[in-house]
């Protein structure tokens, strides 16, 4: 069953993600498309992600598809204009990509090639407005397509915010996503259920699937790191505290992660595991939480 089947018809979906890597060699992306290809309905394939340039999501997102794993093609604004994007999705159409993602970008600063000009000619609301001229057979200037595509869109949201300001900002953005195309929802990191389920009662009058984003975590250091570099990111005092006292941290990250997919997956629709170069372990993690 596809992702939007899953989707539309209720049901439970989990995603993950395959990072393309920085370099030529696919081997693996193509072990880790064979491992997860019955383990869960879809596969973000990440578009230079944190702004480091890698092999490019298009081609990656093809190579899963082969290997038997449904790609999540995602688009990021910042590094090609309108014409460039529009072309890129009606090319990944024609090699079988139905899904698609569309992010804004982070800053070319924060990535290995800092003295890059960013473009943002569109956003990730202007790019749903494009992918849903394109499903309807039109670019963005109303010019016909000859053949259309069918993308199913997606988009992403922040749930964790350092304020009441921050969080209407967070839901105003998620109601104009939604009204411009948008189909599916993953979520940046949760951590804490309890603000999730808060958050989930906001949004649920938008009526569109959405999936809890969980990072498994490596060590105590990473979720210090993640506190404070990554925004809209919080990992409890408690599970910091868990992770110091480990002894086999590797072991207790995976459990902490399918415990909170336990509690996450009343409150939602699916759930969405950002292993970030732990993809071996996902089929654990989707054990352990009786996925």
């Amino acid at each position: 069953m596809s992702l939007k089947s899953k989707l539309e018809s209720g049901k439970f979906a989990i995603t993950c993600e395959v990072g393309p890597l920085k370099g030529t060699d696919i081997t693996e992306v193509e072990e880790n498309a064979a491992l997860l290809r019955d383990k869960v309905d879809a596969a973000n394939i990440t578009d230079q992600q944190s702004s480091v340039m890698r092999l490019g999501s298009m081609t990656t997102a093809y190579i899963v598809l082969q290997k038997g794993l449904e790609p999540i093609y995602q688009t990021v604004c910042r590094d090609r204009n309108r014409i460039a994007l529009q072309s890129d999705l009606l090319s990944a159409w024609v090699l079988g990509i139905k899904n698609v993602l569309s992010i804004t970008g982070d800053l070319p600063q924060l990535g290995d090639h800092p003295e890059a000009k960013p473009v943002y000619d569109l956003d990730s609301v202007t790019l749903l407005q494009a992918i849903k001229r394109l499903n309807e057979g039109f670019d963005i200037n109303g010019n016909e397509l000859k053949g259309k595509p069918d993308f199913f869109a997606g988009a992403v949201v922040k749930v964790d915010s350092d304020t009441d300001a921050s969080m209407e900002l967070q839901i105003a953005k998620l109601q104009k996503k939604v009204a411009a195309g948008a189909r599916f929802i993953q979520t940046q990191a949760v951590y804490d259920a309890d603000k999730f389920a808060r958050f989930m009662k906001r949004v649920e009058k938008f009526n569109v699937p959405i999936l809890a984003g969980v990072i498994p975590l490596k060590s105590a250091g990473m979720a210090k790191y993640m506190n404070r570099s990554v925004a809209g990111v919080f990992v409890p005092d408690d599970l910091i505290q868990k992770m110091t006292d480990a002894e086999d941290r590797t072991a207790t990250g995976i459990q902490l992660c399918a415990d909170l997919i336990k509690q996450l997956k009343p409150l939602c629709q699916g759930v969405h595991i950002m292993a970030i170069g732990w993809e071996k372990n996902v089929p654990q993690i989707i054990q352990e939480a009786g996925l």
